[in-house]
């Protein structure tokens, strides 16, 4: 409470704001206090302006030929800040008070008290703010300046309303204000506006002007709710993007560590191959050598075995033993030639060592990219599609559904100034209109013999919904309740619809689309592109604004751009890690930008003609989990057919 008494403090008077009036500077002092700080500068009655206190910035006066005293008075009054302060000076008087039967023994007359008299209270003057008996009431009455005075009766309960605040004129401190003049815009008591715009041409009662300023307030307060629902959507907006970059954030370091690690994991690999490699070899040569220490080691033997059998030889008298003795040493040493031989040959490993090449591996991993940020950038405000964020979810389910709803395709009508979304209920074999009317929701259904799939809008208040097996396409009213108007029969299962013009639109059926008028006469087919199938199962399709025809067709992961002749414009056919996987329904915003729905990322993804990848505009963490029909109306929403509702994005 004392910072707001603080902030309704005059910086002049350092008392609270009387008759608050605030200057160009958009500081507030009272009416009074200007008027005094005027006289203190004389520069400023020289240049006919008024000087603010604080930051010293001249307002101009806008009538400076009138007395100096008066300059104030053509400053527009503060009302916002008298009301504060009005609210500070009664903040301990309650706004009424309540009498009830149960008081009346407990309160008495307070004149009749002090005249030492006991008598209950009968009435209550509003003017006065005091309860009175019988007899004070039939003096009250009779009193001049009190015969006017509003008595309410004291019996039973009674509300007693605060008394209606008096502003009295400055200068003639006994009249009370009572007039405005509109040339000045300022509010006088009747001696001011006889004196001092006396030649003004518009004088009037503030009574009379009280529906005219009710009005006004009436007006600036709705323009203010508006204002306060930009901004509050504004915030959303913004938190909503905050959120997303969030998740951005933390999805592409994940990433980042994912593809670090897979490198790590191919140098590990690498690494393991080398010490294989090097084991190979080195224990090969170990073992080779371990085999000749063995060897080496039995003929070391054998020689002591020899050298003992010479040394008895040698010793011995017959000429045999020594013959014998010459003629196997000779044949032994032959051998050991031989096998010394063999082992020459052998290749040794000198030494064992590793030699880095760090020049290659320094310039390898210099040049190595891990990847690169990906990062779409818009035009701030001036995108349309720059955040969304989920505003409205619609319910389509009705208890007279036989099953959980499943929406396909959805549109927007604006009937008369109702907003209302016509969705195709798959499961339920309808079409549904979602709409308001007095603040409360309303669904309203078109039941079939077969499935629904299409919805297009025909007109401001039509459209067309396709029944596929039922070789059948149906025009609706939309009033906002939905009526069968007319059905075409045709010749082949159509499941997605988008109107060209009055006279024409385009259907998708199984590896075709067709152009047809509007009797259901096929004009021509379109399948094939130099002499290569364009589609498979195009099961939904719009128009953009040049008219040409965008198919999306889950089966060959593929957008095409056609015109209504037949001819291809562009195909968006992505491979690797943005190929799409399950791509369903689709649709084009005002600006020309390509939405399209990929149910199995469950992501909403943006492209830019001719096919550019432009960013996923809607994911998992938005609020979708099955997006199958989509849908940009011209104020920029994107409507999502997310299971049995309709995920309103802006």
């Amino acid at each position: 409470m004392e910072k707001v008494r603080e902030f309704l403090t005059c910086g002049i008077c350092q008392e609270l704001y009387t008759d608050p009036c605030t200057l160009r500077c958009d500081h507030t002092f009272c009416r009074k206090c200007v008027t005094g700080y005027i006289q203190t500068r004389p520069d400023a009655v020289k240049s006919k302006t008024i000087p603010c206190a604080f930051c010293r910035q001249d307002t101009k006066v806008p009538h400076p030929s009138r007395p100096v005293e008066e300059w104030a008075g053509q400053i527009k009054p503060s009302i916002i800040i008298q009301g504060l302060t009005d609210t500070l000076e009664h903040e301990k008087i309650p706004d009424y008070i309540l009498l009830t039967d149960t008081d009346t023994n407990s309160q008495n007359c307070p004149v009749c008290e002090q005249l030492g008299e006991t008598t209950p209270v009968t009435f209550w003057c509003h003017e006065c703010e005091v309860a009175l008996c019988d007899r004070c009431v039939k003096m009250h009455r009779a009193n001049p300046a009190s015969r006017s005075h509003e008595l309410r009766d004291r019996s039973g309960e009674v509300e007693v309303k605060k008394k209606k605040r008096v502003v009295m004129c400055q200068e003639h401190r006994d009249e009370q204000v009572k007039y405005l003049c509109k040339d000045c815009n300022k509010p006088l008591c009747q001696s001011c506006s006889v004196v001092y715009h006396r030649k003004c041409d518009s004088v009037v009662t503030l009574e009379s002007q009280m529906s005219r300023m009710k009005s006004s307030l009436r007006t600036k307060g709705l323009t203010i709710q508006s204002d306060l629902n930009d901004i509050s959507k504004q915030i959303d907006k913004c938190k909503s993007k905050i959120n997303k970059m969030k998740r951005g954030k933390l999805s592409a370091t994940k990433k980042i560590q994912s593809s670090t690690e897979k490198i790590i994991a191919r140098l590990k690999e690498k690494e393991t191959a080398l010490i294989k490699e090097l084991d190979d070899i080195a224990d090969t040569q170990i073992t080779e050598l371990q085999a000749d220490v063995k060897q080496a080691e039995n003929e070391l033997q054998m020689y002591k075995q020899h050298g003992e059998f010479i040394d008895q030889t040698l010793v011995s008298d017959s000429e045999m033993d020594l013959y014998e003795a010459c003629q196997a040493w000779e044949s032994g040493a032959e051998e050991d030639r031989v096998q010394e031989t063999g082992k020459s040959e052998r290749k040794l490993i000198h030494s064992v060592r590793f030699v880095p090449e760090s020049d290659t591996s320094e310039r390898i991993l210099d040049d190595l990219k891990l990847g690169k940020l990906d990062i779409t950038y818009t035009q701030g405000e001036n995108d349309a599609m720059s955040s969304l964020f989920l505003y409205k979810t619609v319910d389509f389910k009705l208890e007279t559904d036989e099953k959980c709803p499943w929406l396909s395709e959805v549109t927007v009508l604006f009937v008369g100034d109702i907003p209302t979304l016509v969705a195709s209920d798959r499961n339920n074999k309808c079409v549904k209109s979602a709409y308001t009317r007095d603040d409360q929701p309303c669904l309203s259904k078109l039941d079939f013999d077969n499935f629904t799939h299409g919805v297009s809008q025909l007109s401001d208040n039509r459209v067309l919904v396709a029944v596929p097996k039922s070789f059948q396409i149906v025009t609706a009213s939309v009033t906002p309740d939905l009526e069968l108007e007319t059905t075409i029969t045709t010749q082949k299962e159509f499941y997605s619809i988008a109107v060209l013009n009055s006279s024409s639109f385009a259907a998708s059926s199984y590896s075709c689309i067709d152009i047809l008028d509007m009797t259901g006469k096929a004009m021509r087919s379109i399948t094939a592109h130099n002499d290569v199938d364009l589609f498979s199962y195009p099961n939904y399709i719009c128009v953009n604004n040049s008219g040409q025809v965008l198919v999306s067709d889950w089966d060959k992961g593929s957008v095409t751009c056609l015109t209504s002749e037949g001819d291809v414009v562009w195909r968006y056919v992505p491979k690797g890690d943005r190929s799409l996987s399950y791509p369903s329904g689709i649709t084009t915003t005002n600006e020309g930008d390509i939405l399209l729905a990929d149910r199995d990322t469950t992501t909403i993804i943006q492209l830019a003609a001719p096919g550019l990848f432009v960013r996923e505009l809607i994911a998992t963490e938005d609020g979708i989990n099955d997006p199958v029909g989509v849908y940009a109306n011209r104020n920029g929403s994107v409507f999502v057919c997310d299971g049995s509702t309709i995920k309103q994005f802006i």
